[in-house]
């Protein structure tokens, strides 16, 4: 579903001088991929795996060409110079213009320990505090993996058939995108150099040739990251002013990556499975904050139940950027597991505060929870303008409303004050 975009008025000085600034960001970190500079080649794989079929315990061979990007800094800095912090705007953009300089200050890093603090600056540590003085991110993990290995033993379950080869998903896909994004084009692609099973962007989704996919995998190519990732990638580039809004700061990863999680969780795309595997991976930075290496790590995903090509695949997210030998990691997937249950909180906030709208508006670009909240009087002038495209799940905001409803008063429930003979009903 497309909504119909009007044209936006003309801005007023104080908001041009804004976008003039927006667009001197996205012009200083152009090319500035964080994922893509980090990640490892295809081969560090093969070569690792290899040698563990002979019986030998070896780290990935992984090297980090020296970087400098002192001038981007320096552009960075003139542009924070020029926003007054108490605008919405302003407030933007300096924060924006800080997580790209904490990126290449990593850059400048990698392959050495101090690589640890710029990723806990940018996507924050296991130990982490959830949203409403709750757990900490560890904590969850860990709750996650016991229901998920009680469910095993309790239920025998079996793994979900990974039985739809890469070739035949491409179509599927792709017919599938090519009805709902209308005025936009996203390649669904086969990708043999591919380290993940999958990996998507504003205009492909690639897949490993390889691979073959169960139908959760289906499902949350779909929902995680066609109709969150790509979608709000292309309603941020129809944006009349603000470009931004089109590329993933490191500052809205959480934003990102928890949408994307809820859309799985309310579609009912994720499974107790996949749960666990984003469970052990915050686990397993832990063990690496903590003195775990490499091979420790990759063995703790093979004991946990994962292939040796899975294992390898989790350990090597742990590490990106990163030495092997223990003590650093790129904590970036800490952030799933919070941002799923902040987005999930913002949602019940919304509703109970009469802003379900602000829901939608996430959409519309590239956005942390806080900057749809700043923003909602530009939207409303039509500076920012609404997004082009809603996910499914969305457009039916009377489903939405409704399972929110529930869960807000579901919430209110203790399950440690619960007898289970309360449950009996009838005589």
């Amino acid at each position: 579903m497309t909504t119909k975009n009007t044209t936006p008025p003309p801005p007023t000085p104080e908001l041009a001088h804004y976008a003039a600034l927006d667009a001197r960001m996205v012009a200083a970190v152009k090319g500035t991929d964080l994922l893509a500079t980090v990640s490892w080649p295809v081969q560090a794989q093969a070569e690792f795996l290899a040698a563990r079929a002979r019986g030998v315990r070896q780290y990935p061979k992984v090297d980090y060409p020296r970087q400098q990007h002192a001038p981007i800094r320096s552009e960075l800095d003139a542009i924070v110079a020029q926003t007054d912090p108490t605008h919405p705007l302003g407030d933007y953009i300096a924060r924006t213009c800080q997580s790209w300089r904490i990126v290449t200050e990593l850059f400048e890093a990698m392959g050495t320990a101090e690589i640890t603090e710029h990723s806990i600056r940018l996507f924050g540590r296991p130990g982490d505090r959830l949203p409403g003085d709750g757990p900490t991110n560890l904590e969850a993990a860990r709750h996650f993996i016991e229901i998920a290995d009680e469910i095993d033993r309790e239920l025998a379950t079996l793994p979900l058939p990974e039985d739809i080869p890469a070739h035949v998903l491409q179509g599927e896909l792709q017919q599938r995108l090519d009805t709902f994004f209308t005025r936009h084009r996203i390649n669904v692609l086969l990708d043999p150099d591919l380290i993940s099973k999958a990996a998507a962007g504003p205009t492909r989704i690639r897949l490993r040739s390889s691979a073959s996919f169960s139908e959760y995998d289906r499902q949350q190519l779909l929902e995680h990251e066609a109709f969150v990732h790509s979608l709000t990638a292309l309603n941020g580039r129809e944006q009349p002013w603000l470009k931004s809004f089109a590329r993933s700061s490191p500052r809205v990863t959480a934003t990102q990556e928890g949408l994307a999680t809820f859309a799985e969780q309310i579609t009912g795309a994720i499974d107790i499975a996949r749960m666990k595997r984003i469970s052990l991976r915050i686990v397993a930075i832990d063990m690496a904050l903590h003195g775990a290496d490499f091979l420790d790590v990759f063995e703790f995903f093979t004991d946990s139940g994962q292939s040796d090509e899975e294992s390898f695949t989790s350990a090597q997210r742990v590490f990106r950027g990163a030495p092997l030998g223990g003590g650093s990691a790129f904590t970036k997937d800490t952030v799933y597991l919070h941002g799923l249950l902040s987005v999930h909180t913002f949602f019940r906030w919304a509703l109970r505060h009469r802003k379900l709208p602000l829901c939608r508006l996430l959409f519309a670009g590239k956005m942390a929870l806080q900057d749809v909240l700043a923003f909602e009087p530009l939207f409303e002038q039509g500076f920012i303008a609404p997004p082009l495209y809603l996910p499914p799940w969305v457009q039916h905001a009377n489903g939405l409303a409704g399972m929110l409803a529930f869960s807000l008063f579901a919430n209110r429930i203790r399950l440690d004050h619960v007898d289970v003979g309360d449950l009996v009903l009838g005589m």
